[in-house]
Order: C-alpha cells, then sequence, then structure tokens
C-alpha cells in the first residue's frame, strides 16, 4: 500500500450515505487512519463502525493482488493480466459467436461509481451489442423507483435533501432500521423529536429504530400495503384531506380514494394484527402538524407488490397535502452506496444514461450520437436481475460479473448458485475473493474506493467525489482498466477511456437533457460544492448559477401535464403465506456490523468479533411452543431449501414471525429460503416475505 504524505476528503465505500471521511496515511506509510470530516453535511463527522474500519480490506492479508484463471485441473491459479484479459475476451466472443449476443450477460452492482456504471453499460451494448445486462440494485429500490415514476414522473431516492428531516412535523418511517442500516443518519430522527416532531415506525420487530419512535407499528410481513390503505380510509372518513392541493396539483384521485376506501379499518387489523385505535392514533399524529413526511426503505418495497405497496403511501401524502411542499414528501432511503447513481446511467435492463427509457426512439438517438454508433444498433430491454440469473447456463451461456455477490445476497440462492456453475464461462471482477467469484473461470482484481477517483450518488440524489488516496497493489487495475481492455481486444479500440474524470464529462453529454440530467456537473463543482444535487442542466454552473435541484417539485411534477398521479391500489396477499407445512413467515435484514452479502465485511476482525454469524431470531412463546433454547442450532425450511443457525430468542419481535440477516453464506445463507416472486412493475423479488417451518436442528 502506498500513499501521499497529505490527508485525503473522500467517502465512505459502504452504504447510500456516503458519509464523508478523511484518509491521513499513518507514519511509514504502511496504512492509513480514518478521520471524521465534520465539515461534511450529511454525516457531519459521525461514522458508523464499517466506516472506521474500510480501510482493513485495502490489506492485501484479505483482498485480491493478481488475476486467476481456472487451470484444467480445475484450480484457480495466478496468472498475468495479458493472459486473464485473453481468456475473458476470448470466452465472451466464443459465447457470442456460437450462440448470439444475447448468449453474453453483464451483471453490475450498485457499489460501482457512476463512472463504471456508464462504461458497464456502455460495454454491453457497443461491445458485447448484448441486451441481457442488469444489477444487483434491481434488489434495493427498484419498487420504490417504479412508485416514483408512476406517481411523480421522476425517480430521486429523496426529493429534498436529509436536513428538512428534522424540521418537519411528522414522520412514517416505513420497513427501516436505520438505527443499524445507517446509524450516522438516526441522528435525524432524535433531532426530529427533539425540535417537537412525532416519529411513527413501522416494522414487526421492534428494532433499536423502533425503540426511538413515539409510536411502533409491527404489522404481519407482507401486509404494509393494507396498512398504508386502511390509514388513507380513515383520513378520508375523518374529513382529513386536503381538497384543495388535491384539485390544484394532481390526478386520479376519485379512483384511489373508492380503492382505499374498500380497506375498512376492521379489514385492516384483521389484515395486519394492527387495533384500530391504533390506526387512529397513527392519523391523528400524521395530519396534525403541518408538514408530514413517508420514508420507505426494503421492508415494504421487497415484496412482490412493492410498487402498489409504495403507491400508497404515495397516495397518503398526496391526499393530505404532504408533497411539493417545503419540509414534506414521499421518499425512498436508498440501501447500496450508489444505488441512486447506478440505476441512472446504463447499468439496468431498460435504460439508457440520464436515467432515459431504451425504449425512446429519441433517448437512443441521442446517447448513439454521443456514443458514435448507428442507434438501430442498440439492443433492446433485456432481462431484470432475477430473471437474468435464472437464464445463466440456459439462454445466457458466459457472464462477466461486476461488484456482486449473487450466491449470497440472490433470493433462492441455491438455485442462482447452481445456475451460475452451470455457465459456460464466467469471469468476475472483484475487490475480494467473494463466494461468487470462486466460482469464477477468471478473477480479476480491481482498485477499491480509496485508491480510485470517481463520483457517487448518495440517497438524496447529491453527487459527490470520492478521490483516490492510495496507490493500488502492482497487480490490480481499476474497472474502467478492465473494460477499456476488453473492449479493445473485442474490436472497439475506441470509447473506453481509462481516466475517470473523462468517462464523466462523456457521462454528461449522454446524461444531457435526460431526467437525470448531471451535464451542469463538473469534478471540480462537486468539490467546491460538497456534492451537486441532479437534475443540473448545463449553463447553471459558475457564479450566480443554479446549485442543481436540491428540492423537486415545489412548483410541478415531473409529469407531462405537471400534476402528480393517484394510482389506485388494493390489498393482495404475499406470493407465499403460511399454511399447515410451512406455518411462519420469514423476514430478512442486516445488522449493524455487517454489510450486504458480507463479501467486505466479513474480513474485518472487528466486525465480525461484533457479529460472527448468522442467527434466528423468534419470540420466546414461538420458542416454547417448538422447544428451542437460545443459542442452540434452529433449522428454518422453506419451500426452497433449508438453513441452520442459532437461535436468538427476543420479545422484540410478532410470535408468528422469524428473521435472520442475510450477510452469510453456508448453511446459514438465509437467501437459500427466499422467495423469488417478482413484482410485476419493478421485477423485484419478495426477500422481505415468505412461508417457513422452524424447528430444533
Amino acid at each position: 500500500m502506498h500513499t501521499s504524505d497529505a490527508a485525503t476528503d473522500t467517502h465512505c465505500p459502504y452504504c447510500a450515505l456516503q458519509c464523508g471521511m478523511r484518509l491521513r496515511p499513518e507514519p511509514g506509510g504502511a496504512a492509513v487512519a480514518v478521520e471524521e470530516r465534520a465539515d461534511f453535511p450529511v454525516n457531519r463527522g459521525a461514522l458508523c463502525g464499517k466506516g472506521r474500519t474500510a480501510p482493513a480490506v485495502l490489506s492485501s492479508r484479505v483482498r485480491l493482488t493478481e488475476p486467476l484463471v481456472r487451470t484444467h485441473a480445475g484450480r484457480l491459479e495466478p496468472a498475468t493480466w495479458e493472459e486473464a484479459l485473453d481468456a475473458v475476451a476470448e470466452g465472451l466472443a466464443r459465447t457470442g459467436r456460437t450462440y448470439g449476443p444475447d448468449a453474453v450477460g453483464v451483471f453490475g452492482g450498485g457499489g460501482l461509481t457512476n463512472e463504471k456504471a456508464y462504461a458497464l453499460g456502455k460495454f454491453a451494448r457497443v461491445a458485447l451489442r448484448t441486451s441481457q445486462i442488469d444489477y444487483n440494485g434491481r434488489f434495493c429500490m427498484s419498487s420504490a423507483a417504479a412508485a416514483h415514476q408512476r406517481a411523480f414522473g421522476l425517480d430521486r431516492g429523496l426529493p429534498f435533501p436529509l436536513a428538512d428531516v428534522p424540521r418537519t412535523g411528522c414522520v412514517i418511517l416505513v420497513g427501516s432500521n436505520l438505527a443499524e442500516t445507517m446509524p450516522p443518519a438516526l441522528r435525524y430522527l432524535t433531532e426530529l423529536k427533539a425540535n417537537g416532531g412525532t416519529l411513527i415506525v413501522i416494522d414487526p420487530r421492534r428494532t433499536r429504530t423502533a425503540e426511538q419512535a413515539d409510536l411502533h407499528l409491527a404489522p404481519r410481513p407482507g401486509t404494509d400495503l393494507a396498512l398504508a390503505l386502511g390509514l388513507l380510509h380513515l383520513i378520508v372518513a375523518e374529513g382529513r384531506t386536503d381538497e384543495e392541493f388535491i384539485a390544484a396539483r394532481t390526478t386520479g384521485w376519485q379512483e384511489a380514494r373508492a380503492a382505499a376506501m374498500a380497506h375498512w379499518p376492521e379489514l385492516v387489523e384483521r389484515i395486519t394484527g394492527i387495533p384500530v385505535p391504533r390506526l387512529r392514533e397513527a392519523v391523528a399524529m400524521f395530519c396534525a402538524p403541518e408538514s408530514a413526511m413517508v420514508l420507505t426503505a426494503r421492508g415494504p418495497e421487497q415484496q412482490s407488490k412493492g410498487t402498489d405497496t409504495v403507491g400508497a403511501w404515495i397516495n397518503l401524502c398526496l391526499a393530505t397535502g404532504r408533497a411539493g411542499r417545503p419540509l414534506s414528501g414521499y421518499g425512498c432511503l436508498t440501501g447500496q452506496g450508489n444505488g441512486q447513481g447506478g440505476r441512472e446511467h446504463g447499468q439496468k435492463a431498460d435504460q439508457l444514461p440520464g436515467y432515459r427509457k431504451l425504449t425512446d426512439p429519441a433517448a437512443r438517438a441521442h446517447v448513439a450520437g454521443v456514443w458514435g454508433v448507428d442507434p438501430d444498433s442498440l439492443p433492446g430491454p433485456g432481462r431484470s436481475a432475477y430473471e437474468l440469473l435464472d437464464a445463466l447456463g440456459t439462454d445466457v451461456k458466459a457472464l462477466l460479473l461486476m461488484g456482486s455477490n449473487p450466491v449470497v445476497s440472490a433470493p433462492r440462492a441455491a438455485h442462482v448458485e447452481e445456475r451460475i456453475r452451470s455457465l459456460d464461462f464466467l469471469a468476475v471482477a472483484d475487490v475480494v475473493l467473494s463466494e461468487t467469484a470462486a466460482l469464477a473461470d477468471v478473477v480479476l482484481p480491481v482498485t477499491q474506493w480509496a485508491e480510485e477517483t470517481g463520483t457517487t450518488t448518495n440517497l438524496e440524489g447529491r453527487v459527490l467525489l470520492r478521490r483516490r488516496a492510495l496507490t493500488p497493489p502492482p497487480g490490480v487495475r481499476s474497472d474502467l482498466d478492465v473494460l477499456h481492455g476488453l473492449a479493445a481486444r473485442l474490436g472497439v479500440e475506441k470509447g473506453f477511456p481509462t481516466e475517470p474524470e473523462e468517462v464523466f464529462e462523456e457521462l454528461r453529454r449522454a446524461s444531457a437533457g435526460g431526467p437525470a440530467d448531471y451535464s451542469g456537473i463538473t469534478y471540480a463543482r462537486i468539490e467546491a460544492e460538497q456534492g451537486v444535487f441532479w437534475p443540473c442542466p448545463e449553463g447553471s454552473e459558475g457564479p450566480g448559477g443554479s446549485p442543481g435541484t436540491e428540492r423537486l417539485f415545489l412548483d410541478r411534477f415531473a409529469t407531462d401535464d405537471g400534476r402528480a398521479r393517484f394510482v389506485p391500489v388494493s390489498h393482495r396477499d404475499a406470493a407465499e403465506v403460511p399454511d399447515a407445512d410451512y406455518p411462519l413467515l420469514l423476514t430478512t435484514g442486516r445488522v449493524v456490523a455487517q454489510y450486504q452479502s458480507g463479501a467486505q465485511t466479513r474480513r474485518v476482525d472487528e466486525l465480525n468479533a461484533a457479529a460472527p454469524g448468522p442467527f434466528v431470531e423468534l419470540h420466546p412463546r414461538l420458542a416454547a411452543r417448538i422447544g428451542a433454547v437460545d443459542g442452540s442450532p434452529l433449522a428454518v425450511t422453506s419451500r426452497r431449501g433449508r438453513a441452520v443457525a442459532p437461535a436468538r430468542i427476543t420479545d422484540t419481535i410478532r410470535a408468528d414471525t422469524v428473521f435472520m440477516p442475510f450477510h452469510w453464506p453456508g448453511e446459514g445463507r438465509a437467501n437459500t429460503l427466499t422467495n423469488p416472486a417478482l413484482d410485476p412493475t419493478s421485477r423485484m423479488p419478495e426477500f422481505k416475505v415468505c412461508a417457513v417451518r422452524v424447528e430444533p436442528a
């Protein structure tokens, strides 16, 4: 590890807060220390344990430092970069020649910088000519994105800065455990309460976040849609709607109102398990102040009806005039580090840079013009993430995967692992030898956050700049270098630069005029202004120019007529409901000391000491019924498989529900159990609810 002597301001590699931090070389230059950056407005210096220990993954003890190629004997052995890139290019090209371009797939990640996400989408469509590209962000907040688009005409996780949250009157937080998933953000909720605001948390578990709530509602998993509809029914019945706002700034109210009125309080109590008086209490708290917000996370989104569920919460905001106004609105708490930017610039199966639709002829023409190709040469939309993984080995014979670990993170993970093993060819570019990389024919060791420059877009839509602070080990190259080398070998000599700022300048042109317009954003502006909010059209930069769009929708929504759209939605059951064979519900989530599939955090001693392995959380009544003992192994079985992990008995969870964190592989892999039933609009799998049985192992 080589460092310069100066400290470097950068951002954490993990969640979508993208907390500001400073990296300072330690004496001798063998490591770097993480320091607080109190001046950065999002985290104001605060860091969680993952952020503080992030440099541990830079160590050559835990990360990849040379390419690996699988030998005829079946082992991954060190190889030169030329040998590795030749093998990848030949594997991809041979598959395309034999079976056609759509037999080659590309799978990206929500942790890739904007530059890398942009280049990967371009590589798939220009160098490989394949439509088969998607990314793990499809598993993150795609349902919220679809609902955002449907209601507002534009998808940005939060349409306002986080700084607005403590200044509103009431926040309904649905299916989010900020205290463990984004600890530095918890201060926004404590400040809300200190300012006299109220907090309602909706979660089947009494989490550390729910402990902060003025009102905690614990619905049966998979019933958030009915809950939102029941609250809207009460708002209408109690005369709490904002008829002036509805008339002036929305369409579709009558149909949405009729749908909500079919969900009367007693019915909603039967579906959700939440007593009617608690529903009325929530309505009174939400409607009392002048301003209020609804914030959702993976709880309501990772369902086979996630888009409609988020739509119901948006309807609640619109009906009460809590959208398109200061200190009010609906927002999604994006999870992955660049989950927002990662979906805006071409990794998704149906999108081009700037959040343009791949099916829009004008969008195709614009982007093709920037890329210097014929618009007709661009392939159409491909499969969504799970559908792409499910097609591996049959329709899709070869895969290039960057920055994702679906063997642990995908639903029905044993099946996905089987599909990956059935590929003719797999190449993985990653920082560590993840469970997925261990199955590859070629593994390419790539740079990570502190070793490269690039932009990310945080959950507020604030475009940020990570600065390179370290020189990577000699055997490591950037993802941009990888794509440049592969494109050249596939006959595309130009168009894949290796300098991040050069890629960003092209991204600016490609996004210009699109919904996610970055054309007015430059590296210099980001650095000078602590990040720039998109949309930020060209011409707005410079003294006196627009600082980007910090708050969306205050004058009009991004629809053709400027009005927000109510969408009528109705409750429906989860894809699986309990029965005699599988009488309980499983829900999954994260713990504070691990992140996503754990590929990086499971290599940090301090984090493993805090969260050493999986567990099954269950209520004492359930434990007594099945004879479970705290700490003893429990077997959890679904229609897709079986997982075993120690029991953790607690009264903070519903008695009809068990919880497992999803960070670990092996016999405790929670995603062995989860259901890949897909939302019809977003194609989000139903991670958050499936039917299981539980018994001592």
